[in-house]
């Protein structure tokens, strides 16, 4: 919409001087609008940065937790095996003697003879 002229010269000086205040309040207004969104940019950087800083020493507490825990399980495998491991030798030990008994009285007893086998009569087959 096309604006009027006014008649009287100093009011036309004045709607053109309002016209470059106002461009010029535009240029000022967008050049704060672009100084915040900058700022605002500049803190959300930050912020971000320390939540990844917090974040990566979360996980790196996680893992060290995590690898404690792991290497206290590895021992207690590796004590458990050896304890295993002795309680077997020690049966074996107990069980040698029972053993070796066991043989000496086999060895001792006279073998049983087996029965001979019986023969069965071949089949007769029709010719």
């Amino acid at each position: 919409m096309a604006t009027r002229k006014p008649k009287n010269p100093e009011l036309a000086k004045a709607v053109d001087s309002l016209g470059d205040a106002a461009q010029h309040v535009r240029a000022a207004v967008l050049g704060k609008i672009e100084g915040v969104r900058s700022a605002a940019q500049a803190e959300m950087a930050k912020a971000k940065a320390k939540a990844l800083k917090k974040t990566t020493a979360a996980q790196d507490r996680a893992e060290g937790a995590l690898k404690k825990a792991e290497d206290k399980l590895h021992r207690l495998i590796a004590k458990a095996q050896k304890s295993l491991d002795a309680a077997v030798k020690k049966a074996e030990a107990a069980s040698a003697p029972a053993k070796t008994a066991v043989k000496k009285a086999a060895a001792k007893a006279p073998a049983a003879k087996k029965a001979p086998a019986k023969k069965t009569p071949g089949r007769k087959t029709a010719a």
